[in-house]
């Protein structure tokens, strides 16, 4: 255990195991949604069986790599919202098939691990101002409270406003409720394990009063059909249509590139703070570690067929919990491992409830709420009487949850901030680095909404 530092970090072995536990539990939908996404009923041609093996296989092997190589408490998972850019984008928008969108999420992955190795990676950090920083250790942690509210159904889409409150007089709403003042007491108190304790208690409410339903079995043997997507991506054929080069299939690449890096990017330096990573500079320790593991992840992912695989900012559960160090992400990965033969249990906890011709999850909602809360607090780090970094801070925060994206709200923070820098003429302040990652950025979301529409 001498290599985990635990005593330098200021925590131990039973604290790390459960904050371990605890992230998992919170992002243990994932085992089932990004199946949902990525296999789409079997309109991409694969099965929902194939995608819930690699997905447990990627997810587990590498939170175990993550663990051992960076010794920091980052879960990885298959990302929601980065595959459902890969399923709509470039599967559905490109018109490629499921082994070609592999092949593009390979090669996004090798040119996220070019820049972690780089210079580049550390210029782009150090130009990044403290202040949006902080706002993106705010940003997440209001992305996770908005999330935790419609997984919880206290917030519902509405055609005329966007978004409106759920009935909270539904089963799967009180349980949430129920759920969410039962962690913020344990956590209020200080009690041990609170967050974790929350789950299980809401797990065991749920069950009690039917809201859960009781799994037909507990273990299933995966079978020779659930290697379906193993090592059928084909970089090649991605970019190569009709014998020319597919010039949409190479600008999606950015794209995801821009996405999954910055989307680790803001997730490391979110939950990064708050476990105490995060420098008086704003620096990450282990950054490069985590940027080459999470970018093998998602080489990995497209390998195995479980799409883009990084860090979640669910691990701010784990972090909450007092986890520190990477024994978090080794048991979190070797939950995830063994998630692969135990599917039908722990779709009591992650398999959610269906609701309305959708899945909500108000077991694991509490726990994302209370964890967005403790991030919160980095909104009094930032001036927002200053408006050269208000402003950019306020984009980030607010974008960030609405859309559903971390990378939209980096890349807005980070254009509204250039943006204000010229017209007030204060060139010398600003970084040539935010510059071009500024004009990359708007690159990037144009070539996005064109193929989107």
């Amino acid at each position: 255990m001498a290599y985990f530092k635990l005593k330098q970090k200021g925590t131990n072995l039973k604290t790390e195991m459960i904050a371990g536990l605890t992230a998992y539990m919170t992002m243990a939908y994932i085992i089932f949604v990004n199946p949902a996404i990525l296999s789409q009923g079997g309109m991409t041609g694969v099965s929902f069986e194939s995608i819930v093996l690699a997905t447990c296989l990627g997810s587990g092997i590498m939170s175990v790599a993550m663990g051992l190589i960076s010794n920091t408490p980052f879960v990885l998972a298959s990302g929601i919202a980065i595959n459902s850019l890969v399923l709509f984008t470039i599967i559905y928008g490109l018109g490629l098939d499921f082994s070609q969108a592999m092949g593009i999420v390979i090669t996004g992955g090798i040119l996220v691990a070019i820049l972690a190795v780089t210079r580049l990676r550390k210029m782009v950090t150090d130009a990044i101002p403290a202040g949006l920083k902080y706002a993106m250790v705010a940003a997440i942690g209001l992305f996770l409270v908005f999330f935790g509210a419609r997984q919880g159904g206290f917030i519902v889409n509405d055609p005329n406003i966007g978004i409106s409150l759920g009935d909270l007089t539904k089963n799967y709403t009180l349980l949430a409720i129920f759920g969410l003042v039962l962690t913020i007491l344990l956590v209020s108190f200080k009690v041990k394990g609170g967050i974790l304790l929350g789950i299980l208690g809401t797990v065991a409410a749920g069950i009690i009063f039917k809201v859960l339903p009781l799994p037909e079995s507990i273990i299933s043997i995966p079978r020779k059909e659930s290697l379906q997507t193993f090592f059928t991506a084909d970089p090649i054929g991605a970019f190569w249509k009709e014998g020319m080069l597919d010039l949409a299939a190479l600008t999606m690449v950015f794209v995801l590139m821009m996405t999954d890096f910055f989307d680790t990017l803001g997730i490391a330096i979110g939950v990064g703070q708050r476990a105490g990573l995060m420098d008086k500079e704003g620096r990450i320790g282990g950054l490069k570690r985590l940027l080459v593991v999470d970018s093998l992840a998602s080489i990995m992912g497209g390998f195995l067929g479980a799409g883009v695989i990084h860090i979640q900012p669910e691990s701010s559960s784990g972090v909450a919990e007092g986890g520190r160090s990477g024994i978090v992400p080794v048991v979190s990965g070797i939950i995830f491992l063994l998630s692969a033969f135990f599917a039908p249990f722990i779709s009591i906890v992650g398999g959610g409830v269906e609701a309305e011709g959708m899945y909500l999850y108000p077991v694991t909602a509490p726990a994302l709420i209370v964890a967005g809360i403790l991030m919160l607090k980095a909104v009094a780090r930032i001036d927002f009487r200053d408006p050269d970094i208000g402003l950019p801070a306020f984009f980030t925060i607010a974008i960030m949850p609405v859309t559903y994206n971390i990378t939209y709200g980096v890349g807005l923070g980070f254009i509204s901030y250039t943006i204000i820098k010229v017209i007030r003429r204060r060139f010398s302040q600003l970084n040539p680095v935010m510059v071009v990652v500024s004009l990359l950025f708007v690159l990037s979301f144009v070539i996005e909404s064109i193929i989107m529409n």
